[in-house]
């Protein structure tokens, strides 16, 4: 499709699986959740409760791991009829544990696009999830020195996005949202009046998805990061 970005200052960037993997680490965990609680119910059963749980519990533990694993010991103790053991609950915390601090994986080209744009825009991280671990993730991921700005928001939704583009003082018309989840990233942002390149990942929560009539056609969509560099080199 045709884009014109002449008149982007601002690039936003998602982080999980935008700049580094995220969601991949959630599924092996819920595969590993499945067969600690295989005696109870089918694997199909385990996903479906957790994910419901979890559902549930968002407005109170928001995204991240914490309220992941919260909602993973709420679920064993649901399935099993509150006979889970000790043992279980702590293999569970295991996960959570081994999930926050696995190495953090950057995607393909990622640090080549932010070298090359550090110097021509102002670019900023804008996350959703647990506070302390997306500080500790983008610490690791050796990134912070690309970046103006990183906010972390308790959700991304028209008024989220336009209250920190307010408090920033970034008009709407200046700024460019890069990001893998069109219910996230995409949608809102083109909602508000800024532009929004879409590069999906290859795996997708189910939260995150977006039906057929939902998904629009006037945003960028890229199969790589590195791609986006066509784009605004021009």
């Amino acid at each position: 499709m045709e884009v014109d970005f002449s008149g982007i200052k601002v690039i936003g960037f998602d982080a999980d699986d935008t700049l580094w993997v995220n969601e991949t680490y959630f599924r092996e965990t819920e595969e590993q959740f499945a067969e600690l609680l295989e005696n109870y119910e089918t694997k199909n059963k385990i996903d479906q409760e957790l994910f419901k749980v979890e559902m549930d519990n968002l407005n109170l533990y928001g995204y991240g791991i914490k309220g992941f694993v919260l909602s993973m010991i709420e679920s064993a103790l649901d399935l099993s009829n509150n006979t889970i053991s000790q043992t279980t609950i702590s293999q569970i915390l295991d996960l959570g544990k081994k999930m926050i601090a696995h190495p953090v994986e950057l995607l393909d080209g990622v640090e080549e696009v932010l070298e090359e744009l550090k110097d021509k825009y102002r670019l900023i991280v804008l996350t959703k999830g647990d506070l302390l671990d997306q500080e500790r993730k983008l610490e690791k991921s050796g990134l912070s020195e690309y970046f103006h700005h990183v906010e972390v928001l308790s959700d991304k939704k028209e008024h989220n996005y336009k209250n920190l583009l307010d408090h920033l003082d970034i008009h709407v018309k200046e700024f460019l949202m890069v990001g893998n989840s069109l219910r996230s990233d995409v949608l809102p942002i083109l909602n508000i009046g800024a532009k929004a390149v879409h590069v999906p990942f290859h795996t997708t929560w189910a939260h995150e998805m977006v039906s057929q009539d939902e998904q629009v056609n006037d945003h960028l969509k890229l199969n790589s990061l590195r791609d986006i560099l066509k784009y605004l080199n021009k």
